[in-house]
């Protein structure tokens, strides 16, 4: 039977910011100092990293937003490398979306929401005995079993509210994304006028004491975490058809989210190293169950600092989780309306939503749960989705090859530059990861090439499908 319902335009210029910002600013302004201090063991390489990777991730964004702007339709990413690599291609995009990018985003950003959670209301342990239980001595899914639990229940809660309606979505996101900015901005106030010496302390001691050399690798390292803060950009493009005016609006709202995240993430990672020496971050990353920011702001106001910021972390991992349900889900519906995906997911409910998709994506999220640490699901996903960043960013020159006259409302700024420089970075990026962190890209190249037999699966599927009704599969 034909799908007759169509997703609904309502939302403007003003959502598609909140929603690219949302998306970005979750666990990584909080936690990803910690690691980028214990690679680089210097306050100025790490704020030289943050500012790398923004203007990596803009030049990503104003090549992206180029396409988007051509090409703007629901599903995002999945569309434009459809048009421009075609089917395979665009359903390895969506496959690799769904079994790790876009998942094991969800994943992890609500796993911080319970971490911290939890220093606030101490969640029981639960099946001590099952505890030893592993996959091949890596995955150990009942460890901290409470904590993963409520991490399930929460991504559930997420995904049936979304499944309620786009619009209630959105408005969860404009309110967190206001308190969050306020909270971020009360830090900031209070880390840069606060006590003025044991500031000039902890940026005199901006060095490990131990002398290291920042090398281009190790550099390269440092920003997989950064990019992990500055993930989710592109997500606003997978909902392209629910935006009024979309080939205008979100090149805008990428660009604009994007720089506004960029300034952010400066300031208040300059208030952590005020507030935080490098051998401490050092040791908090060691420990691996603190969090930067809550040390940072524990020093200045005890306990009561804590709780703030305890509780602050939890209002914006909440914002970016369900930003990221709310926008992840949109590409499946694309793939299965194209026979791409499994069927089911291509279906709206009665309210125009992709319900189908959103349960799936929900199911799948809460199984990544029980697997992996934080860091290696964030270094997996970000190795995984810098190689088809790259491949849009490539599409610039060749959709401006195949349609030159095609209307852009938007054209690369510094092109050619911008976009050479970006899809040369991802080159660097991929080489890098498989050469420092071995694990993490084999998991995520082993996931990716699992969508190969799926596709021709669905192809076969779709032709006997076909042939069943006396019709002749599309190619």
């Amino acid at each position: 039977m034909t799908e007759k319902r169509n997703l609904t335009r309502a939302l403007g210029l003003g959502y598609v910011i909140i929603i690219v910002i949302s998306n970005m600013l979750g666990s990584g302004v909080f936690k990803k100092i910690a690691p980028m201090a214990a690679e680089l063991h210097s306050s100025e390489w790490i704020l030289l990293v943050w500012l790398a990777a923004g203007l990596i991730t803009l030049f990503g964004a104003l090549s992206n937003a180029e396409v988007a702007g051509l090409l703007a339709d629901t599903g995002g990413e999945f569309v434009y490398l459809r048009t421009i690599y075609g089917r395979f291609f665009s359903f390895l995009y969506g496959w690799s979306l769904f079994t790790v990018i876009q998942t094991a985003a969800i994943s992890g950003v609500a796993y911080v929401f319970t971490q911290s959670l939890n220093s606030i209301i101490s969640i029981p342990d639960l099946l001590p005995s099952m505890h030893h239980l592993n996959i091949g001595g890596i995955f150990y899914p009942f460890q901290d079993f409470g904590i993963k639990l409520t991490t399930i229940l929460l991504i559930l809660f997420l995904t049936f509210l979304n499944m309620s309606g786009l619009k209630s979505g959105a408005w969860v996101n404009k309110a967190i994304l206001l308190i969050v900015g306020a909270g971020l901005l009360l830090i900031v106030m209070a880390g840069l006028t606060g006590d003025q010496d044991s500031a000039a302390g902890n940026m005199a001691t901006s060095q490990s004491p131990v002398r290291h050399t920042v090398t281009l690798s190790s550099f390269y390292t440092a920003m997989l975490a950064a990019f992990w803060a500055y993930q989710g950009w592109v997500s606003v493009g997978f909902i392209g058809g629910e935006v009024k005016h979309p080939h205008r609006n979100i090149p805008k709202g990428i660009i604009a989210g994007v720089a506004i995240v960029i300034i952010v993430y400066l300031v208040v990672n300059y208030t952590y190293l005020r507030l935080l020496s490098i051998p401490q971050l050092e040791e908090i990353n060691n420990s691996g169950n603190q969090i930067a920011g809550i040390e940072a702001i524990r020093g200045l106001w005890g306990k009561g600092g804590v709780l703030f910021i305890s509780l602050l972390i939890i209002i914006s991992t909440l914002g970016c989780t369900n930003a990221s349900i709310l926008t992840g889900a949109r590409p499946y519906y694309a793939m299965a309306r194209q026979g791409l995906f499994f069927r089911g997911t291509g279906r709206l409910n009665n309210r125009n939503v992709p319900s189908a998709s959103l349960l799936w994506q929900g199911i799948w999220a809460s199984i990544l749960v029980l697997s992996g640490t934080f860091d290696q699901l964030t270094d997996m996903l970000i190795f995984a989705v810098y190689i088809f960043y790259g491949a849009t960013a490539m599409g610039v020159f060749i959709l401006r090859r195949r349609m030159p006259d095609a209307h852009r409302p938007y054209k690369t700024w510094g092109y050619p530059i911008v976009p050479v420089i970006f899809v040369l970075f991802c080159v660097g990026l991929f080489f890098n990861t498989i050469i420092t962190r071995p694990r993490e890209a084999g998991i995520g190249l082993s996931l990716i090439l699992l969508g190969i037999p799926v596709y021709f699966l669905l192809l076969r599927r779709g032709r006997n499908r076909d042939d069943s009704r006396g019709q002749t599969f599309q190619n």
